[in-house]
C-alpha cells in the first residue's frame, strides 16, 4: 500500500472502534470451489462468533467527513481533523489483500454520512458487490446500515451482507433531540422493521424453495451510547426489551460514553465508570434474553439505576428477599436459574441429579454452583448454609467483600494497531 492509502486506513480504522456492534456470530455459509473465504474459520479487531470462537474483522470506516453534527460524535462536522474517504475499489482491495495475508476473516464496514444517507449507503453497497461478484469473496460482511436509506438499498444490501446493523444512537427520543437533532428515532425504526420483514420472509422462502437467496443470514443488532444523556438503566433495558420483543434483534449493544467532546455544556465533562456500567447493562441483557426475566423485573420506576457494585441478578434477588430461601431439591428450572450463583448448565445439572435423589451441599459445590453468592438464597435438604442472617443490607456486604473483583473490570476495545502493531509497514 502507498502512503495515502494508509494513512486512510488509520485514520478510518480509528474512527470506526467506537463502534462496538461488531459480533460476528449467527452466520453459516461454508466454503465453496472458486469462491474466497468463508464464515466458519477457526479463529484489526477480534470478535466472538456464537460457538465461543475468536475471528478477526477489518474494522473501517468508508469515510470520516460527516455531515451531522452529533455533540458526542469523534465524526462530527464541526470537529477539527483530516477528512478522508476511501474509494470503494480501494476498500476492496484492502480487504482482499488482509484476507488473503491471513490477517481478517472478516469485513466490518460503517462509515460517517457523507453527501446524503443515500449516497454513502450506495457507496458501501458498491464495496460488498464488489466483494461478493468481482473478487468471489465467501467470508463475513457486517454492514452498518444508514438510516435514511430507501427499501431499495436495503433489499441490495440484505443480499450480499451477513448481518446489518443500524444504530440507535441514543436511547430516548428527547436525548436524540438534545444532543443529535438531525436524527429522529422513526428513521431507525422504520429501516429495522423493513428488515425484520424480510429476514423473516427469507426463512420462510429458504424452506420452501430451493432457489431461494439468503437475505441477511445473520439477522440485524443495533447499539446504543450510554452516559452522553441522563436516560436511566431501567429505560435502556425497556428500549432492549423491545428491540428484541419486536424487532426480532440478534443483539442489542451497549457503548460507554467516554467524554471525547471538549466545552460542550450538554455533554458530562467526566462519567463515573462508564465501563463498568457497560458491563452491568449487558449483564442485565443476558438475564433478559436467556434467563426470562423482564426488564419491569430487574429494575423500576423506583430503583432505576443498575448497582454497580453487584451484578443485576443479585441486585434482584435482594430486592425480593420474600422469595428466598428456595429449597434447591424442589425448585423448578426456571426458579434455580434465577438463584445468583446458579446459571444454565448448573441448573441443568440439579435437575438431572435430582432424579436419583435428594442433593447435598457437597453436590453443589462439585457442580460447579457459585456458592459464595447461592448459599444466601438457598436450602438444601431444609438446610440454610449462609452463615449469616437472611437479610438484604448483610448479605450484599458479604457479597462485596467476599467478591470484589466487579470492581476492577477493564473493558477497554483494542485498537488495530495495538493488535498488529507492524502490520501497515509490512504490506507492499
Amino acid at each position: 500500500m502507498n502512503d495515502i492509502i494508509t494513512e486512510k486506513l488509520m485514520l478510518l480504522t480509528e474512527g470506526a472502534k467506537y463502534d462496538v456492534s461488531c459480533s460476528s456470530s449467527g452466520s453459516q455459509r461454508k466454503g465453496q470451489k472458486g469462491l474466497v473465504g468463508d464464515t466458519k474459520l477457526p479463529g484489526i479487531c477480534h470478535s466472538w462468533a456464537a460457538d465461543g470462537r475468536c475471528v478477526s474483522l477489518l474494522k473501517v470506516l468508508l469515510s470520516n467527513a460527516c455531515i451531522y453534527n452529533c455533540a458526542y460524535c469523534v465524526n462530527r462536522a464541526s470537529a477539527d481533523f483530516k477528512r478522508v474517504s476511501f474509494e470503494p475499489k480501494e476498500l476492496v482491495a484492502i480487504t482482499m489483500n488482509f484476507y488473503k495475508r491471513n490477517y481478517i476473516e472478516g469485513l466490518f464496514i460503517s462509515s460517517a454520512v457523507f453527501k446524503s444517507p443515500q449516497h454513502t449507503m450506495e457507496q458501501m453497497i458498491e464495496v460488498i458487490k464488489r466483494l461478493r461478484i468481482d473478487e468471489g469473496y465467501n467470508g463475513y460482511i457486517h454492514l452498518k446500515g444508514i438510516p435514511g436509506a430507501d427499501q431499495r438499498q436495503l433489499d441490495e444490501a440484505g443480499k450480499y451482507a451477513d448481518r446489518i446493523s443500524i444504530n440507535l444512537e441514543l436511547p430516548t427520543e428527547k436525548s436524540l433531540r438534545l444532543l443529535a437533532p438531525e436524527k429522529k428515532q422513526e428513521t431507525m425504526f422504520l429501516p429495522m422493521n423493513y428488515l425484520k420483514q424480510k429476514h423473516q420472509e427469507n426463512k420462510k422462502d429458504l424452506k420452501k424453495y430451493s432457489f431461494a437467496k439468503p437475505f441477511m443470514p445473520a439477522g440485524q443488532t443495533t447499539q446504543m451510547m450510554i452516559g452522553a444523556s441522563r436516560d436511566s438503566d431501567y429505560s435502556i433495558l425497556r428500549l432492549s426489551e423491545a428491540m428484541y420483543g419486536n424487532m426480532a434483534m440478534k443483539r442489542v449493544y451497549y457503548s460507554a460514553y467516554v467524554p471525547v467532546v471538549e466545552n460542550n455544556s450538554l455533554l458530562p465533562s467526566t462519567v463515573q465508570s462508564p465501563l463498568l456500567r457497560e458491563h452491568r447493562l449487558y449483564q442485565a441483557d443476558w438475564l433478559l434474553r436467556f434467563y426470562g426475566f423482564k426488564a419491569g423485573d430487574i429494575l423500576s420506576d423506583q430503583h432505576n439505576q443498575l448497582d454497580l457494585e453487584m451484578d443485576p441478578k443479585c441486585h434482584w434477588a435482594l430486592r425480593h428477599m420474600d422469595l428466598f430461601p428456595i429449597e434447591i431439591n424442589k425448585a423448578s428450572f426456571e426458579w434455580l436459574i434465577r438463584i445468583p450463583g446458579i446459571g444454565h448448565t448448573s441448573a441443568q445439572k440439579i435437575c438431572q441429579a435430582r432424579r436419583f435423589g435428594p442433593l447435598t451441599y457437597e453436590n453443589l459445590k462439585k457442580m460447579g454452583v457459585v456458592l459464595k453468592r447461592a448459599q444466601y438464597f438457598i436450602l438444601v435438604g431444609g438446610k440454610y448454609y449462609g452463615q449469616i442472617d437472611c437479610q438484604p443490607d448483610l448479605i450484599r456486604n458479604q457479597i462485596i467483600r467476599v467478591d470484589p473483583k466487579a470492581k476492577n473490570i477493564n473493558l477497554n476495545q483494542i485498537t488495530l494497531d495495538q493488535i498488529y502493531p507492524k502490520l501497515f509497514g509490512g504490506l507492499s
